[in-house]
């Protein structure tokens, strides 16, 4: 069944949002500015983050040393520098005074250093935000919804296309209004006439009326995760070459350290996407094309900018299902192969349309005769 004539999601009027094209490449620009912004930001942080790191722990070992120095010197000295007034004695507790003071100096630090930490760790929120979104593959799109609140950005709208399958004998009939398919459910056996005319009019049929209940996602986890070794290169050109051509070139092309590539270990197209992912053999040449973010590829003496995206990767780890009834489609079973196809679906059809039947006007009607099979799509639709 097609995906426009049936559903049973309820969803808002949206709102067409038009922008003329300078509006369009200007949000892009500006995009794509704040996303460079972010990359940068996020190397800085890194930065910042280890150079802290490294100062914590060597201070943590000074002290350490300095601790342990000063326990050994008062174990050895204390009986003899507590009643002697010598110079050297003398010097001693000053040391130790100025031990304990430098000491005092260092756990302040060091606590300045473990909030600095923290304030970098929370930071680095934002790096793994920033490096998710250039990961996403570019698409050309027209928006058409309502503008949220900022309290409802973290909101995922899940609009799933659900299929059934439609046996033999059966047939899925979709109502204008609600109220009518909810009658039709009530009289559960109906007689359709397959003929008007008069000596045929004998000719007729029983068959059963029955609710379509589905299941719905309810709730979704997926789990992220960032490849080290692979890139997502998206934005490829179509200039009709064979994808073997186009293959060898790219491998070619990434493959050369002058590029900030390496060795390639394999290399994969995607659907109908101009996107392919590319995987290397060694570490680390993935991150220094990702942080170049585009790239000039060359072909028959044209350049030709393509996107550097980190490549993830994503499994479903919980799906919750609920039970869901459309509310305006019935499904009709137990119709014999006495007619065919368009025939007796012009003759349901009918039947269903009369108001004196209980019915009303019609929205979708799809029939599969005996012996055959097919699949329902229940797609974005008043449902």
């Amino acid at each position: 069944m097609d995906p426009e004539e049936e559903s049973f999601i309820r969803l808002s009027t949206p709102v067409e949002v038009e922008m003329t094209p300078e509006q369009v490449w200007q949000e892009i620009e500006h995009c794509k500015e704040l996303c460079s912004a972010l990359e940068q930001d996020c190397v800085e942080l890194q930065r910042a983050k280890e150079a802290a790191e490294q100062r914590t722990r060597e201070l943590w070992k000074e002290g350490e040393y300095l601790h342990k120095r000063l326990e050994q010197q008062m174990s050895l000295s204390r009986v003899h520098a507590a009643s002697c007034q010598c110079s050297s004695c003398l010097s001693f507790r000053e040391s130790i005074c100025l031990a304990k003071e430098k000491r005092s100096r260092l756990r302040q630090e060091k606590q300045m250093l473990e909030e600095r930490l923290e304030e970098v760790k929370r930071r680095g929120l934002t790096e793994d935000l920033a490096t998710l979104l250039p990961s996403l593959p570019e698409k050309k799109m027209v928006f058409k919804g309502q503008v949220t609140d900022k309290e409802d950005v973290s909101t995922l709208m899940l609009k799933p296309q659900i299929r059934s399958p439609l046996l033999g004998g059966s047939a899925l009939i979709t109502f204008e209004k609600p109220e009518v398919a909810q009658g039709i459910l009530e009289l559960k056996e109906h007689v359709v006439e397959l003929s008007h005319r008069e000596e045929l009019d004998k000719c007729r049929v029983r068959v059963r009326a029955e609710p379509v209940e589905l299941l719905l996602p309810s709730a979704l986890e997926i789990s992220l995760s960032r490849s080290c070794r692979r890139i997502l290169v998206s934005g490829l050109p179509s200039l009709g070459l064979s994808e073997e051509m186009l293959r060898d070139k790219l491998e070619l092309f990434f493959s050369k350290t002058k590029n900030g590539g390496g060795e390639v270990e394999s290399l994969e197209f995607l659907d109908d996407a101009g996107q392919v992912v590319l995987s290397f053999v060694q570490e680390g040449v993935a991150e220094q094309l990702i942080a170049r973010g585009h790239i000039q590829f060359p072909i028959r003496k044209t350049k030709y900018e393509l996107k550097i995206s980190p490549y993830m990767s994503g499994d479903i780890t919980s799906l919750q299902l609920q039970p869901s009834r459309c509310a305006r489609t019935v499904r009709l079973s137990g119709i014999p192969d006495v007619l065919d196809e368009e025939l007796m679906r012009d003759a349901l059809e009918i039947h269903f349309q009369k108001s004196s039947r209980g019915g009303g006007e019609v929205d979708a009607l799809s029939y599969v005769p005996e012996g055959r099979q097919a699949v329902a799509v229940f797609g974005e639709d008043v449902g």
